[in-house]
């Protein structure tokens, strides 16, 4: 009896030893001092010591675990020692200088890193006394759609844990004003009187464009069946006859779009704004955006991004407006043609989907070579996580730049998973379908894989997903909120009234 009771005293104590280490272990390793010895990554700890979380009015610092641990009795264990586990790997075996750590602060990448029940934790009360008005509009659209997987605190505060140069989170009355030193503005549009490339120049601004002579001709529009990452509304291939027009070289620019934004911009946010919008000789442009809408790339030569497919047509009545001419979004037809420029295979330039694509563990073993479309093509294995500048890219047989990667694009065609099979082969100049709920988006973008960015690949518009953040009531038509990988392109028709300006 007495060994017994010594085996279990001896148990009692060793257990409530283990028990006592354990907490000690878990506390240990839970500090930032901690965290920071296998995150060598001095930005993080930089930013997160001018975060608000770090500068907060009590002085109350918030730690690492706070937020990139679910709170204890919610899967707390079980996630330090997963994410323990991938850390300490991470740190034996990778080199920590070689990380993207700008790509790891990406709003996607957070997701995977932040807790959306840690946010709920500390903020209990999500309408205090002190919330503006914009504010209680995006927390009531928060609470009534708890339910969207895609919808996170840190969609609205992503600066709240690491401080973010320039971010902005609220109406940016001030977007655009910032400009270069001025130069000569320009009193009258190009004029065009034969059927070859021209620089157009924006009236009341300093701003010029290239748009390039894109001449008529026959191609198939699509993919066949055996093209490698074809989606089925990619066909069936058709024959399709097109005129000839004008595209401009570039997407849209920032310097292109503030030009429009600085002499149409209105404050007001009234129901008749669409209406003044479709008048083109009283057009109203974008009201002041809600953050900023170049994610802190930079504005300049950058293609232009966030703005809503509304925005982009409005954009093109204006232009059209101040030139004398008739500019539009291309067809879907027009935006393949222009891209393939005589080309049939996946891409315009020589090159296998499957040898550029280099997602999975095959791919990374044979170590494709993306020589080739690292020269024509911004897209996720080069872009750095944002747009890049147009002189990264060597253009088409057209003579145009980025037409697959870098922004996707939209085409004023309403999208139809079964477009194609509503064409006969032969059809000259197809506009699409006659009604739809959402636009063709054609290009691919600096965040797709290779296979997304072939010449027949299709998407569209999302507005509904796009607009998730904005908390404005009603929502923008100006802005999408949370849409940063689209962008447009213009076409000029090739008709009697381009000369005539």
């Amino acid at each position: 009896m007495k060994r017994i009771l010594l085996i279990f005293f001896l148990g009692l104590i060793l257990g409530a030893l283990f028990i006592l280490g354990g907490s000690k272990a878990i506390t240990t390793t839970s500090t930032n001092d901690y965290c920071v010895s296998c995150h060598i990554h001095p930005m993080a700890d930089a930013s997160w010591k001018k975060s608000v979380h770090y500068q907060t009015p009590s002085g109350f610092h918030v730690s690492c675990v706070d937020c990139h641990l679910p709170p204890k009795g919610e899967g707390y264990l079980w996630a330090k020692g997963t994410t323990g586990i991938r850390d300490l790997w991470s740190m034996w075996t990778k080199d920590s200088a070689s990380f993207d750590w700008e790509d790891r602060g990406r709003l996607e990448v957070a997701h995977g890193y932040v807790y959306e029940s840690s946010c709920i934790k500390c903020h209990e009360n999500l309408f205090p006394s002190e919330l503006t008005k914009d504010g209680e509009n995006a927390h009531l659209y928060y609470t009534q759609n708890d339910d969207a997987k895609d919808l996170h605190c840190i969609n609205c505060h992503l600066n709240a844990g690491h401080y973010i140069e320039g971010y902005t989170h609220g109406s940016n009355k001030t977007f655009g004003s910032k400009s270069a030193a001025p130069k000569e503005l320009f009193t009258q549009p190009a004029k065009v009187i034969e059927f070859t490339d021209f620089t157009e120049r924006i009236p009341n601004s300093s701003v010029s464009f290239n748009m390039k002579a894109i001449p008529g001709g026959t191609f198939q529009m699509g993919s066949p069946d055996e093209e490698a990452y074809r989606k089925e509304d990619e066909g069936p291939v058709v024959d399709v006859e097109l005129s000839p027009f004008f595209m401009a070289e570039i997407e849209v620019t920032w310097d292109e779009y503030l030009a429009f934004y600085a002499q149409t911009a209105t404050s007001e946010r009234t129901a008749d704004i669409q209406e003044k919008s479709d008048d083109v000789d009283a057009i109203s442009g974008a009201t002041p955006p809600y953050g900023q809408p170049d994610q802190n790339w930079g504005l300049g030569q950058r293609p232009a991004i966030t703005m809503s497919f509304h925005a982009a047509e409005t954009y093109c009545k204006w232009l059209s407006l101040v030139t004398g001419k008739k500019y539009r979004l291309p067809t879907e037809a027009e935006w393949e043609y222009a891209c393939r420029a005589e080309s049939t295979g996946p891409y315009f330039f020589p090159g296998d989907p499957l040898k550029f694509e280099r997602k999975g563990i095959k791919a990374r073993f044979l170590k494709n070579d993306t020589t080739t479309i690292n020269t024509y093509t911004i897209y996720k294995e080069n872009s750095l996580s944002k747009t890049q500048l147009p002189d990264k890219v060597k253009p088409n047989a057209f003579g145009l730049k980025n037409m697959a990667g870098n922004v996707a694009e939209f085409c004023s065609d309403w999208y139809a998973p079964d477009a194609y099979s509503m064409l006969t082969n032969g059809v000259k100049d197809p506009q699409g379908p006659e009604s739809g709920t959402d636009h063709v988006v054609r290009g691919g973008s600096f965040l797709d894989m290779a296979g997304a960015v072939r010449s027949a690949c299709r998407d569209y518009t999302k507005n509904v997903q796009w607009l998730r953040t904005d908390p404005q009531m009603p929502k923008s038509i100006w802005w999408y909120s949370d849409c940063f990988n689209v962008g447009f392109r213009v076409v000029c028709e090739f008709d009697e009234n381009t000369g005539k300006n």
